[in-house]
Formats: C-alpha cells, sequence, structure tokens
C-alpha cells in the first residue's frame, strides 16, 4: 500500500483558481492515481483519473473542461489543476491510488487502496 497526503486547498472566490498537490509514499508508477471530493450530504464523487501506464485521463462531466490532472512520477507527485472554480466546487478534495483499472473505472466506481485524508477547497465571494 501507499500512502498519500494532499495540499493546496484553502479559500478561493468564484472564477479562481487553485492547484491541489498529492504526494505519494512508494512506487508511484504502478498506480493509477485519481481526485475524488466530498460535500456534506453528498456522496463521494470521482472527479479525474489518471492512468499508472499511459497517463491517459478521466474527468467528470462536472470538472472537465476546468480541472486538469497531472502526474510527475519522478517527484512522486500528482497535481490538480482547478480552474474557474465555482461555489458547488466546494468539497474537501482527496487522492487515491489504485493498482487496477481504467481511470475511468476507477473513478465511476470510486476503486482505490489508499486514501488520503483530505483537503478542504471552499469556493465563496
Amino acid at each position: 500500500q501507499v500512502q498519500l497526503v494532499e495540499s493546496g486547498g484553502g479559500l478561493v472566490q468564484p472564477g479562481g483558481s487553485l492547484r491541489l498537490s498529492c504526494v505519494v509514499s512508494g512506487f508511484l508508477d504502478d498506480y493509477a492515481i485519481g481526485w475524488f471530493r466530498q460535500a456534506p450530504g453528498i456522496e463521494r464523487e470521482g472527479i479525474s483519473c489518471i492512468s499508472s501506464r499511459d497517463d491517459s485521463t478521466y474527468y467528470a462531466d462536472s470538472v472537465k473542461g476546468r480541472f486538469t490532472i497531472s502526474r510527475d512520477n519522478a517527484k512522486n507527485m500528482v497535481y490538480l489543476q482547478m480552474n474557474s472554480l465555482k461555489p458547488e466546487d466546494t468539497a474537501v478534495y482527496y487522492c487515491a491510488a489504485a493498482l487496477f483499472g481504467t481511470p475511468r473505472a476507477m473513478c465511476v466506481a470510486r476503486i482505490a487502496g489508499s486514501w488520503g485524508q483530505g483537503t478542504q477547497v471552499t469556493v465563496s465571494s
């Protein structure tokens, strides 16, 4: 198993940007990584996932065109660049790792073997 630690959350105005970071202990090359979020009273949502091998990606419709996932295996880092933020993006954001599955499967089925502790993102004026 790997350990994941998120950072970069905070308070931002609507229309603003944030970049979340996730540092992963262990051999990142073996793992697909996903970003998930959960708002109070709402089921956890897989918003963006990236494969371990070919950098193929999946984005939920709710963030497509605004968020970008990337990974730097040499630094054991995964990032989520979030632009054009909306109040409905307010949630706790988690990164997670999975050994198997496509990015779409990981995000849609919320399949992951390891989870970070989460970082709060609040979009408000």
